[in-house]
């Protein structure tokens, strides 16, 4: 018996792989400069192709249901094959420079493996890469002193136009041998005077009333893990950053903090038209999941 052979579109796909990078039909429909009900139409016609649901309708749901979920896996692959092929065999060159941030943690994430293969299918393209804090890349991003930047940010602060790559929750941490202080004030391990970890726990009285002294400031994450291990003090930590020698606080000692979102944001008018590609590329190596996670 012969079976009539189904046809994704590649638009289609598209749409289905933004919504899940960006949480919701809406900020897909953003993110694609197009109507809520395009992005609806494309994911019904997949729908009706394959004769499954791909979204869950009801609240308290994943977005996605379990054949969306395998599409999505397809789809990745798909458009990255597509997106290079085009990319590579298209006449129109794209060149130029990129001005681009990330912050400490992503430096070890398989970000140059993406880097790399930028710079073989773009070999006109010029991208020079510096490493800061969230809250300086956030700055350097408004004011255009980088095209875009890799950062953290609270996942309230997520923007419509931001790029999503994973989210994680934040904690506190303390050495599993290291006792809190039953009075005084509580020893903190910042990651420096831009921690924006810090500015939340100052603006929110993170410590329930309690005062805080900072025994640390060290802008690399292993410095601060490796002072939370030896019993400095305790600080607000992703929790996949948690060892076996760590644990972490019970939410009625501290305000629990906000969860983070990784993001790549852009200027507002990038310097080149290859920020785009890059920023793209970053997200489907995300999607994946294989290469690019956080340093831990």
């Amino acid at each position: 018996m012969t079976t009539i052979p189904v046809k994704l579109d590649v638009d289609s796909l598209r749409a289905l792989k933004s919504v899940a990078d960006h949480g919701g039909v809406t900020r897909a429909a953003h993110h694609l400069s197009l109507s809520q009900s395009a992005i609806s139409h494309k994911i019904k016609r997949l729908e009706d192709h394959i004769d499954c649901r791909l979204l869950n309708r009801r609240s308290g749901l994943p977005l996605l249901t379990d054949t969306g979920e395998r599409l999505l896996g397809y789809a990745n692959r798909i458009l990255a094959l597509h997106d290079e092929a085009a990319a590579t065999l298209s006449r129109r060159t794209l060149a130029g420079n990129i001005r681009m941030g990330m912050t400490e943690d992503m430096t070890s994430s398989g970000l140059a493996q993406v880097l790399a293969r930028f710079a073989r299918v773009f070999p006109d393209v010029s991208v020079r890469v510096h490493v800061a804090q969230s809250q300086v890349l956030q700055e350097e991003v408004e004011n255009a002193a980088i095209d875009l930047g890799v950062m953290q940010v609270f996942a309230q602060d997520v923007r419509p136009d931001d790029t999503v790559l994973f989210r994680h929750r934040l904690c506190w941490a303390k050495a599993k041998d290291f006792d809190l202080p039953d009075d005084g004030p509580v020893p903190f391990l910042a990651y420096d005077d831009r921690c924006f970890y810090k500015a939340w726990l100052v603006e929110n009285a993170g410590t329930m009333g309690r005062a805080f002294r900072t025994v640390l400031e060290c802008s690399s994450n292993a410095g601060i893990l490796a002072g939370i291990d030896a019993g400095l003090g305790v600080s607000i930590v992703n929790e996949e950053h948690l060892s076996a020698t760590m644990e972490e606080v019970s939410g009625d000692v501290f305000r629990t903090p906000p969860d983070i979102a990784y993001v790549v944001r852009l200027a507002a008018k990038p310097a080149s038209n290859a920020v785009g590609a890059l920023r793209d590329g970053i997200a489907q190596e995300a999607g994946e999941g294989e290469i690019l996670k956080i340093a831990l």
